[in-house]
């Protein structure tokens, strides 16, 4: 099926992928599949306001209700899952099981914040005053800003709009320039909940199109209450301040440089499979991507035979072929970035196993590559530092704290792990002693998380919460409330103020 019948298929209209200035490429082949149009600054603006206005109709709609047009969504997503799947693994690269495995989590977002619907509810507080209740109440923010990378180009989004929605929100939604269409697509889908929900305001969700300058007049536009903004450690540092600075708020889930620790008592075979996943799992380009083995010394030699042969023995080819376990890199940029962090690593004295591109011949405009295997002596800088690829850092251990203190030595804080069948260590690492990451996980890898958990990490990842838990939170503001029943008015703190 080609690119365009596949979008007309989700909904999107021929035409809007044809003549347009942004031009996109599959890294398949790094071939050209369509031409969009982009959106300007000015069109920023408009859009907010017409978000502005479909917030303040949408807010008064029972939480229940909206919870029913997320429900509608979800519904036409479970219709168009296998099609929408094959689009982001045609233009993010994603193999198909792991493009499927997108859009479920788009299915499962939505079917969570059906429940929560029907959850948006505060406290009762003791209140120190007589004849008085105290308690909180939980309001719409107003329009929310998402700004998405490529690696997730549907997930994450979802993540927030069913939240943004059920409660009680509008979504502008800005895309990776590199992975627009899905967006469209999705946009497509949401209209048609839209024409089954029947009774939704308009503008409630909206996608604009472009590149840097139409992202930075989304953050600084001050109608806009709150900002999730998914990307490297960079852009973070420039939007966290520029939201900031106009009193708004921000989500921010950036880079990571997600750790395992195996242990001398660790299942050596299930250790190996999490690892694989973790490390070589969408070409490496997954915030929660594996990229560091911290292993103990005594089984490090026998963890390594097994990685190099599982290594040799995954599938490098296009993501739309059944088999495949190792897709493309996005482009030629991260390509040339992997392998400066190769040389680096040669040169912090690392001993490199694969890394090379191949299937050239195949496709000479698409970058594949060789997942990498890297000992390393010491956990140097090339190591601390989060390069978006395949390449896996192996270090050794003698000692246990040692262990845990190298893998919370680097600025990123969000996914990591251990596998050891020692219960001393197991909670040693989920204690406040051990891990200092958003997400520690025990005999399971750093990737994949659940929809159920809040998901995000600490430090250079940007202290964001997505997702499950009460992530839906940020997407509110709280209001405490004081109630006076009785015939006096006493201050709090016992205060006298005049007779």
């Amino acid at each position: 099926m080609q690119t365009a019948e596949l979008l007309e298929k989700l909904g999107v209209d021929a035409a809007s992928i044809r003549g347009g200035s942004l031009s996109v490429a599959s890294p398949v082949d790094g071939q050209e599949i369509a031409r969009v149009a982009q959106h300007s600054v000015a069109d920023v603006a408009t859009a907010v306001s017409r978000a502005k206005q479909a917030y303040t109709a949408w807010r008064s709609v029972p939480a229940p209700r909206r919870g029913e047009l997320v429900r509608l969504f979800g519904e036409v997503l479970r219709e168009e899952k296998e099609n929408l799947g094959k689009l982001v693994s045609i233009e993010a690269g994603k193999i198909l099981a792991e493009g499927a495995g997108e859009v479920q989590e788009m299915i499962d977002i939505c079917d969570f914040a059906v429940g929560l619907s029907r959850q948006l509810y505060g406290l009762t507080i003791a209140s120190e005053r007589p004849g008085h209740r105290m308690m909180e109440t939980w309001h719409p923010l107003g329009v929310i800003g998402v700004i998405s990378a490529f690696n997730f180009p549907v997930a994450v989004w979802s993540w927030n709009t069913a939240l943004a929605l059920v409660c009680g929100n509008a979504v502008i939604w800005k895309p990776s320039e590199k992975t627009p269409l899905t967006a469209l697509a999705c946009q497509a889908l949401f209209e048609r909940a839209l024409k089954r929900f029947g009774d939704a305001p308009a503008d409630l969700s909206q996608v604009l199109i472009g590149e840097r300058d139409v992202g930075e007049a989304l953050v600084d536009n001050h109608d806009v209450a709150l900002v999730s903004a998914t990307g490297s450690t960079r852009m973070g540092k420039e939007v966290g301040p520029r939201v900031a600075a106009r009193f708004g708020r921000s989500l921010l889930e950036l880079g990571g440089n997600n750790a395992i620790i195996v242990s001398e008592s660790a299942d050596l075979n299930l250790a190996m499979r999490g690892i694989l996943f973790g490390a070589i799992g969408t070409a490496g380009q997954r915030c929660t991507t594996t990229r560091r083995v911290i292993v103990h010394e005594s089984v490090a030699d026998e963890l390594l035979k097994r990685l190099r042969k599982a290594y040799d023995s995954a599938v490098i080819g296009s993501p739309l072929e059944t088999g495949t376990l190792v897709g493309p890199l996005i482009d030629k940029d991260s390509f040339d970035a992997m392998q400066t962090a190769l040389k680096n690593a040669r040169e912090q004295g690392g001993t490199v196993h694969g890394g090379e591109r191949v299937l050239q011949d195949k496709y000479p405009n698409g970058y594949y590559v060789k997942p990498a295997i890297v000992e390393m002596p010491e956990q140097s800088s090339v190591v601390k530092h989060e390069t978006f690829a395949p390449i896996l850092y192996v270090m050794r251990y003698t000692d246990f704290q040692t262990a845990v203190d190298m893998q919370n030595d680097v600025p990123q804080g969000l996914s990591s792990a251990i596998f050891s069948n020692d219960l001393r260590e197991a909670e040693f690492f989920l204690s406040a002693n051990g891990s200092d990451c958003g997400i520690a996980n025990v005999n399971i890898g750093t990737s994949g998380a659940e929809i159920g958990g809040a998901f995000g990490g600490e430090k250079e990842t940007g202290g964001g919460r997505e997702s499950g838990s009460d992530a839906w939170k940020v997407y509110m503001r709280r209001a405490t409330n004081t109630i006076n029943y009785s015939r006096e008015l006493p201050l709090a703190q016992g205060i006298q103020f005049g007779d």
